[in-house]
């Protein structure tokens, strides 16, 4: 028998003070956002438009963290992985958000659709809506909207239902159910957030094309909820709560998985950008000509230094990948990055010529609310199952022990739910 070693961990954190954070974070976030939505509602040109753009800001911002948190997963499952272990029970969790909590959330974004997609208003000669006929409709864009919650919810309760069940009972059939649905869902999961990043934000200019957006908003979902991951097992593990089954090895794996997103990331905003400046057709450059008008310019500079390059540089050496001191800030960094990012994708639709600064406070707002109820209901779920899989059949790989076949134990010791 072999284990690795863990670097010596240092005391776990007192988070008693932080219990009411996301009852706090629901209050100060909901008053921001009601008193947000009736100052938006009053407005004389455009009523409702500017929370509606500032909730589905905050809405694709957590939604991409749940779909990240799926679709790694699925790998999991996938690959037979044993490093990702440790992680994949939150992971679960983080993806059962989806349905229905996520899904409540997005029904502010039906009620203020005509305000914020201009194609609802428009009436049906315009030739690009005839080509997205019946989608480009009211009924359509719900329809649409609810197979796409249809398709997580199945993936995300099925994979979480057997991995539960298999604590129970330890039974390989648990495990041959997750592969199988596994194998149909990352098909089914690619196909369908190509789709909803199509609806939900390109369709914000629907003027405009682009072959690769469906490979960008899937590589912001992978990077950020990479980011997402490693700052609750490292949480988790200075808690002593994953301290078994997370090891140096585990971070490090993380940390080169998000450099590589990072990189792949970039290269895709970078590909999409190329392409229209190279084909140079009106239907394409409007989107990037609106982007450097007025405070647009400086944000998509920030951007490229503070999505790719810095991260870059910081994580280029091995032994950062698993250095706490210097990961949790970057990982910190790539959630401003994130919110960055959605904005200048989003927000210029509504606003040509720069960001709307007196629109920020409604825009925390709603981030504070959605992110105060989602991390509710995820505590709620992580600390009503054991924080782990306890008879996944690679546990034992994730603990870093090594056994002959005759030495394998029957089952694990319960540990109960997270304390």
């Amino acid at each position: 028998m072999s284990s690795n070693e863990t670097t010596h961990l240092p005391p776990p954190l007192d988070l008693s003070g932080w219990r009411r954070a996301p009852a706090v974070l629901m209050a100060f976030g909901g008053i921001i956002s009601v008193i947000g939505l009736f100052v938006s509602l009053s407005s004389k040109t455009e009523p409702g438009t500017q929370f509606g753009f500032s909730w589905l800001l905050a809405f694709m911002f957590y939604l991409t963290v749940a779909l990240g948190a799926l679709f790694w997963v699925t790998v999991h499952h996938l690959t037979d992985a044993g490093w990702s272990v440790a992680t994949r029970r939150f992971c679960e969790h983080i993806a059962t958000l989806i349905f229905p909590w996520l899904a409540i959330l997005f029904i502010p974004i039906i009620l203020l659709a005509p305000k914020i997609y201009h194609w609802l208003t428009l009436p049906p000669t315009d030739e690009l809506i005839q080509a997205r006929w019946p989608v480009f409709t009211c009924a359509g864009f719900i329809i649409t909207s609810a197979i796409f919650f249809g398709i997580w919810w199945l993936l995300s309760s099925r994979l979480s239902y057997w991995s539960l069940r298999q604590d129970v009972t330890g039974d390989p059939l648990c495990t041959y159910r997750m592969r199988f649905h596994s194998g149909w869902g990352i098909v089914a999961w690619a196909l369908s957030i190509t789709f909803a990043a199509a609806l939900w934000m390109k369709a914000l200019q629907y003027q405009w094309f682009s072959a690769v957006y469906g490979v960008w908003f899937f590589a912001n979902c992978a990077w950020i909820s990479l980011a997402t991951i490693y700052i609750l097992a490292a949480l988790l593990q200075r808690q002593r709560i994953l301290d078994k089954v997370l090891h140096d090895n585990q971070f490090y794996f993380i940390g080169a998985l998000f450099f590589a997103l990072t990189l792949f990331q970039a290269y895709m905003e970078f590909s999409q950008f190329f392409v229209v400046w190279n084909a140079n057709t009106p239907e394409e450059t409007f989107y990037y000509i609106i982007r450097e008008h007025g405070s647009w310019f400086a944000w998509s500079i920030f951007l490229i230094f503070g999505h790719c390059v810095l991260p870059f540089f910081i994580l280029l050496p091995v032994k950062v990948k698993s250095n706490f001191k210097v990961m949790l800030p970057v990982c910190a960094w790539a959630w401003l990055m994130h919110f960055v990012d959605l904005s200048f994708n989003i927000l210029p639709a509504a606003n040509n010529f720069g960001y709307p600064w007196k629109w920020l406070p409604v825009q925390i707002g709603c981030m504070m609310l959605m992110g105060g109820f989602l991390a509710w209901v995820f505590l709620k779920k992580f600390l009503s199952h054991p924080p782990y899989p306890q008879r996944d059949p690679r546990v034992l790989e994730a603990m870093g022990v090594a056994l002959e076949p005759e030495e394998m134990p029957d089952t694990l010791p319960d540990e109960g739910g997270a304390q």
